[in-house]
């Protein structure tokens, strides 16, 4: 299965919206036995833009289902993806549906997390600092964490919260200098975007004016203290 599969490796390439790296974050707490759920998280790297959904389990159907959903939910076409190696990614549906739809379908390689250091950094910031590392079970809890997922959380991170992109990397003796463009957020690089249509960029300009980042860390807090007082 996976010499069908090509490694990616080294900086990327390519600079239109649409290249997501994507991997699955745990919620098991201390212990991975029994049912518990996980996050499935995607960011692109033209953008930065980042979605996640909840799973129960990590089964390749409910993790492929979920990606379904996250590509309905992004401001551009899915053109590529990149994944580590688990079985929730490497498998023959996924591999056949990339190929149908020319998604470009690539992996890491093995016991090389800064492979996928994009959506590394995306776990830390969007996911562990929202939920932790405590257990979350149950289908009440995915419900909550998918409607703190596709509402308040996703809008918050991507059309309040800026990021730097570096944009030169250069050794210098022994040392590494980098330089990084002007912090922006993925809303604000999705529309300096030229792959991006004009009518998608009025719809997040619609939908910026209609949000309120006070309101949404509300709902955010609102919504942890949910899942975390509620039993599996």
């Amino acid at each position: 299965m996976k010499s069908e599969i090509p490694l990616r490796v080294g900086e990327w390439r390519e600079s239109d919206p649409g290249f997501l790296e994507v991997d699955t974050v745990a919620h098991c707490g201390d212990s991975v036995a029994g049912m518990y759920l996980n996050t499935l998280s995607a960011t692109d790297i033209a953008t930065g833009w980042f979605e996640g959904r909840a799973v129960l389990g990590k089964a390749q159907e409910r993790v492929f289902e979920a990606l379904q959903d996250i590509k309905t939910s992004l401001p551009f076409p899915l053109l590529g993806l990149d994944s580590d190696n688990g079985y929730e990614f490497i498998n023959w549906e996924m591999f056949k549906y990339c190929k149908k739809e020319n998604i470009v379908f690539t992996r890491s390689r093995p016991y090389k997390k800064n492979d996928n250091a994009h959506i590394e950094q995306k776990n830390w910031t969007c996911v562990r600092r929202i939920f932790g590392y405590q257990r979350i079970e149950g289908e009440e809890n995915l419900k909550l964490m998918n409607q703190l997922f596709k509402n308040c959380l996703v809008s918050y991170i991507n059309f309040f919260l800026p990021s730097v992109k570096c944009v030169l990397k250069k050794r210098i003796g022994s040392r590494i200098v980098k330089k990084y463009d002007q912090a922006m957020t993925p809303f604000e690089r999705v529309l300096q975007s030229q792959k991006v249509s004009e009518d998608t960029k009025q719809v997040l300009r619609e939908r910026y004016r209609n949000l309120n980042p006070v309101a949404l860390r509300k709902e955010i807090a609102k919504l942890k203290r949910k899942i975390f007082t509620k039993k599996a």
